[in-house]
């Protein structure tokens, strides 16, 4: 079937992996997720992944409760490469080929990252897994995607949630909360929505990525993107 977008980025969240749980990895929601992007593959489709850290260590979290901000940063890196790796796994298992590559180096846990690594890795059909962030202090794993997301020239931003789409406020607290079907960047700096972190935002206002928020938890709905279908909140 003829999908919409050739490359994507797709960003998910630490604590998406939870699941019901409190902490750590639901495998039943990783096999879920594996099982999606596998779907997408298969239909010809270029991905590249960054997870989050939160299910395991948030670095900002970390330095509320005493600890150096620069350390507790690296800590939140590693977390997002043990998610990695489990995404990676889980993607093995649904037969769907792919390569970890992690932002500091970290060989033979995964390859270092450049942009050539992961753009050949994607020409060959495999899924590229983008782990650790910037690999610098003081960004999120947020930032982390819209970079990579630009580096990689994806055509758009898939931004992987539990809830599916931009709103006024949030809709878990705020009965009366809108969604907004399209934005552009400018009106959520100026409106402080949590889409992502300003840096991200910004970053990707800068160099024209597009952004789709959608709810990952909704199995075939990473499908109905690609497609072009109309889920979820375009920011443009």
């Amino acid at each position: 079937m003829r999908t919409k977008y050739q490359r994507v980025l797709l960003k998910l969240s630490g604590e998406s992996l939870m699941g019901s749980q409190h902490y750590g990895i639901d495998t039943n929601k990783l096999e879920e997720y594996a099982r999606q992007i596998a779907a997408i593959v298969n239909e010809g489709v270029q991905v590249g992944i960054v997870i989050g850290g939160g299910n395991i260590f948030r670095g900002l979290s970390g330095a509320s409760k005493g600890f150096d901000r620069v350390k507790a940063d690296q800590m939140g890196m590693l977390a997002t490469v043990i998610n990695s790796l489990a995404l990676s796994s889980a993607l093995q298992a649904c037969a769907c080929s792919n390569t970890v590559l992690t932002a500091t180096n970290m060989y033979p846990i995964g390859e270092y990252f450049c942009k050539w690594r992961a753009t050949r890795a994607m020409d060959k059909g495999q899924v590229a897994i983008m782990a650790g962030g910037t690999g610098n202090p003081f960004f999120t794993t947020d930032t982390g995607a819209a970079l990579r997301a630009i580096e990689i020239e994806a055509d758009v931003m898939l931004k992987g949630t539990r809830v599916d789409g931009v709103y006024t406020a949030d809709p878990e607290k705020d009965p009366n909360a809108k969604k907004y079907d399209e934005i552009t960047y400018q009106e959520v700096l100026n409106q402080g929505l949590k889409v992502m972190d300003l840096t991200a935002t910004a970053l990707c206002k800068e160099n024209s990525m597009p952004i789709i928020v959608f709810d990952m938890d909704t199995p075939g709905n990473l499908e109905k993107v690609v497609r072009g279908e109309n889920i979820g909140t375009l920011v443009y």
